[in-house]
């Protein structure tokens, strides 16, 4: 009742959950061009997650990649489906496709059922799985964020054993980190952090949405896919344009957030987005950008790499921490990334 009553007031003044307001990107989140300067290690098709089991592997499309010893990626498994999430330990390999979950060990394959997986990490023996949607497949996600889904899981999926559920209600999860205190998960369409048995977020409010966590030398690295905009929060807020345009518009050209830059000239346009003598400007409101961030063990933003509204590193979905440098998919720049955490810090 009373979270209900709640809600009333928010929508009737505009706050909370019913604010078009997003948070700037200020402190250690402020905007810099570190991702359009980190070294290119390969151009390859999309890029999407990045495991590290006895072997670095990257997937792209139905591929998944292993790298040489030199960062060249190498063939290494073909998949009949789009692969939608990896995980690595020792000689395991997990790998989610649009609604099962494939395990290779020793040379044998094992499938698990569990629809639209997100992101996968081995917790021990066990394998915990983020399902993004019970309505929509993995490449759905506009429609669920559009429909403002909230039906994402979270799965354990323990040797020879059924898939084991730890949380429902989600919307669209879509990282996950194994700490001492227990699993964190972000939850993109809240853009948020959240630890599984806990009412609190521990990271909350963030200016984009989150995608996978993966272990930074003293804390962890946050990818955000997309930036979130003031047009689109209030797009959100009205449900019979929103009703329209999906049943209407294709979904590249819908007023939503965007993996990777603007392509065609009938994708939606922010006035300020508009270039200027042929040039388009930093600062300008983007469907898509870059952003990569690093927090401290509690999960707290210490430093952030950007690729703005004119760069071309857009779309980050993983990263990995090699201790020398860290590597980094940009899936709507189409590259696979070496990132120095030590570089300066020139924006």
């Amino acid at each position: 009742m009373i979270s209900w009553v709640r809600s009333r007031i928010d929508t009737f003044l505009g706050q909370g959950d019913a604010a078009v307001t997003v948070p700037p990107m200020d402190g250690a989140l402020s905007p810099n061009t570190r991702l359009d300067r980190a070294a290119l290690v390969a151009r390859m098709d999309s890029p999407d997650d990045i495991a590290q089991g006895d072997a670095t592997y990257v997937s792209s499309g139905n591929t998944v990649y292993r790298l040489a010893p030199d960062g060249t990626p190498e063939p290494f498994h073909h998949f009949a489906e789009t692969i939608t999430c990896l995980a690595a330990r020792g000689d395991r390999l997990a790998v989610g496709q649009a609604d099962t979950i494939i395990l290779l060990h020793e040379g044998c394959e094992t499938i698990v059922s569990v629809p639209c997986p997100t992101a996968l990490a081995f917790n021990g023996d066990t394998l915990i799985a983020t399902q993004g949607s019970s309505r929509n497949a993995p490449h759905q996600w506009k429609h669920d964020l559009m429909q403002r889904g909230s039906t994402g899981a979270v799965w354990q999926i323990a040797p020879n054993a059924a898939p084991k559920p730890l949380a429902t209600g989600l919307a669209w999860p879509n990282g996950i980190a194994i700490t001492p205190i227990g699993i964190v998960i972000s939850e993109s369409w809240h853009h948020r952090l959240i630890r599984l048995g806990t009412a609190q977020p521990v990271l909350s409010d963030l200016p984009g949405y989150p995608a996978r966590l993966a272990p930074a030398r003293d804390g962890w690295w946050l990818a955000l896919f997309a930036p979130r905009g003031q047009l689109v929060e209030f797009v959100l807020r009205e449900r019979r344009y929103c009703t329209r345009m999906m049943a209407e518009i294709d979904p590249d050209n819908w007023l939503a957030p965007a993996i990777a830059p603007p392509k065609s000239f009938l994708e939606p346009m922010m006035g300020g987005a508009l270039r200027s003598h042929g040039f388009a400007k930093p600062w300008a409101p983007s469907n898509s950008y870059g952003l990569l961030v690093c927090l401290d063990a509690h999960f707290r933003p210490i430093r952030s790499f950007h690729s703005r509204a004119d760069g071309t590193r857009h779309g980050i979905t993983a990263a990995l921490d090699l201790g020398s440098h860290v590597l980094v998919a940009s899936h709507g720049g189409n590259a696979l990334l070496k990132l120095d955490p030590t570089a300066g810090d020139r924006p």
